[in-house]
């Protein structure tokens, strides 16, 4: 082997994630709503395969050969059915990676020229409805955060002999912090609550 060249090699090889085989990006969409911050979300429709009634932002699958800010502003156009005029990023949120092999990118951006939300003419195949909730609202809620353990499951046909203790090789364990946050009658919680906790972290943190 040249070392020489495999340290070139190295340096230059584009970064990945060691087991993630699923990627998205999402956008947490701010909007003025009588001249007060509010953030957009939306319910899923009820007719999805996944997660069908469940509130998010406007993110999906990152496609290939495309960037991952390209396909939050991609997502937001086809759910909200809006203009890529309509979306000013504002900056790129923590890369979340979940323990589903998953990594998600999260973005937020400001919807613009948008008098009200009525006239948003969404994507009634993937959004059943959506609605806001004034930004200063959420700056002052407390959310419930209920951890999940985490614990390895090894199948029937694990090969114990080649660890040391077999089945008393004791695993890693940890946890899973799953955050709630509720307004009237919505229930804000799993990824979509993670994401809205750390904006509120970050925006906080700058006042």
């Amino acid at each position: 082997m040249n070392i020489d060249r495999f340290k070139n090699e190295l340096a230059s090889r584009p970064k990945a994630y060691l087991d993630i085989n699923n990627y998205f990006s999402v956008l947490l969409p701010l909007i003025y709503v009588e001249d007060e911050l509010h953030i957009l979300f939306q319910v899923r429709s009820l007719q999805l395969n996944s997660q069908p009634g469940e509130i998010c932002f406007p993110g999906g699958r990152i496609e290939e050969m495309e960037l991952p800010l390209e396909s939050a502003i991609r997502e937001t156009i086809e759910e909200l059915n809006i203009s890529d005029s309509q979306i000013e990023i504002l900056g790129e949120l923590d890369l979340l990676c979940t323990p589903f092999n998953t990594v998600l990118y999260p973005y937020c951006g400001l919807l613009k020229d948008i008098a009200d939300i009525s006239t948003i003419n969404f994507n009634r195949q993937e959004v059943d409805s959506i609605f806001t909730v004034p930004l200063q609202t959420l700056m002052e809620a407390e959310p419930i955060i209920h951890p999940l353990a985490i614990r390895f499951e090894a199948g029937a046909d694990f090969p114990y002999s080649l660890v040391d203790n077999g089945k008393n090789y004791k695993w890693k364990t940890g946890t899973y912090p799953v955050y709630f946050y509720q307004y009237r009658e919505y229930v804000i919680w799993g990824l979509t609550a993670k994401i809205l906790n750390h904006f509120l972290e970050v925006l906080k943190a700058f006042q």
